[in-house]
């Protein structure tokens, strides 16, 4: 079976694709992914294994303007670039996962009478996926009140967002040793979405003195472009900070250590008791799949204010906090980690909520409509 996956932009759409692309790996498929130049796809893709190709594919602005005729000129460019792909290719299905490389991908495949299925991350749909569905043939759901969003009914399955399988599978003592933590101690995980929140960044700074006070180990991963900055604060407020790991790109101070990105996020996960950050839909797969408990701080600028939908499945559960953006500062991040961390109880109801929610298993219920699509094809 031969699959072509398209995703891309951010980590909410690359780590999906990979997810099914390891699965259908395992069942011996023959995977090509496609992608843009631009994208974390381009490092991550390769990184995992994986083949790539790229397109040219520009977002499109919500208002009239010369960079809209542009995008829609370059759209065009796009949908033959993937359309010579998928005649190379020969794909017996096609899967996006979002961002807008998935639009010319799978409208090329449907031009083709290849059958295709997109995974809609969101508790809302994006503009993207309600476009393509008209031409897809399956709709896998990440939450059941996407639903809302589409027009054909017939076609929506809720699967859950697909997740890694180490990020279930791996135990608290291998992550902690991964990462050069204590399983011994709590450890608080706090991160942004794949570029990082300086809005979380600037809390940790404003708080610093009484998270610093704290009885765990925090891990703060501030995002690549976001991570000099504050290394420099840093240092002005502490006066000096280490190396972290040795020899590493990271620094430490105290109990915090910081880092630009990590890639190992299944042991970043697994050896967490608690975690801060942002509502995207692949973060909160991995967080309710591990069943953590959650201080989620839903990014404010999010298309449709999805992120504030998908925290409020989570706290409306009771596996989660929720905090606007507007609202965080460090007294009030300091208060609430605190509060959780010396409640053993309050942690415990949390992460059970969590694992109520959570859906280990969806990427093999995404992969079983990929069978069935594929399968269907062959009998045509």
């Amino acid at each position: 079976m031969r699959v072509l996956i398209a995703g891309g932009g951010t980590g909410g759409h690359v780590y999906p694709a990979v997810s099914i692309g390891k699965a259908l790996q395992e069942k011996g498929a023959e995977l090509l992914f496609v992608g843009t130049q631009r994208g974390l796809e381009r490092e991550i893709v390769p990184r995992e294994g994986f083949e790539i190709r790229f397109v040219p594919v520009e977002s499109f602005p919500r208002r009239l303007s010369w960079k809209l005729l542009r995008a829609i000129a370059t759209a065009g460019a796009a949908v033959r670039a993937a359309g010579a792909i998928v005649k190379e290719f020969r794909p017996h299905v096609c899967i996006g996962t979002g961002g807008y490389v998935a639009g010319p991908v799978v409208l090329a495949a449907a031009l083709q009478r290849v059958p295709s299925v997109i995974q809609e991350q969101n508790a809302v749909p994006g503009l993207t996926n309600r476009i393509l569905s008209r031409f897809a043939d399956k709709v896998a759901l990440g939450y059941p009140q996407a639903a809302l969003g589409f027009r054909v009914k017939d076609k929506l399955v809720v699967t859950g967002n697909p997740v890694r399988p180490e990020i279930v599978a791996l135990g608290r003592a291998e992550g902690a040793r991964r990462l050069g933590l204590s399983a011994a101690q709590r450890n608080l995980l706090i991160f942004g979405a794949s570029q990082g929140a300086r809005s979380i960044n600037e809390a940790v700074l404003a708080g610093l003195d009484r998270l610093l006070g704290l009885d765990a180990h925090i891990l703060l991963i501030t995002g690549p472009r976001e991570f000099p900055a504050f290394v420099e604060r840093l240092r002005a407020q502490r006066g000096g900070v280490e190396p972290w790991p040795a020899g590493g790109e990271g620094v430490r101070t105290g109990n915090l250590r910081a880092l630009p990105y990590v890639y190992d996020m299944a042991a970043a996960l697994a050896a967490a008791d608690l975690v801060v950050g942002r509502a995207g839909a692949l973060s909160i797969a991995e967080i309710t799949a591990r069943g953590l408990p959650a201080v989620l701080v839903p990014y404010p600028f999010a298309a449709q204010n999805h992120q504030e939908k998908n925290a409020a499945v989570l706290a409306e559960a009771g596996a989660a906090v929720v905090v606007p953006d507007a609202d965080l500062t460090g007294e009030r991040l300091a208060e609430i980690v605190g509060s959780l961390l010396r409640d053993r109880a309050r942690l415990e109801a949390m992460a059970a909520a969590s694992r109520r929610l959570g859906r280990p298993d969806a990427v093999w219920d995404i992969v079983a409509l990929i069978e069935g699509l594929a399968a269907a094809k062959a009998r045509r």
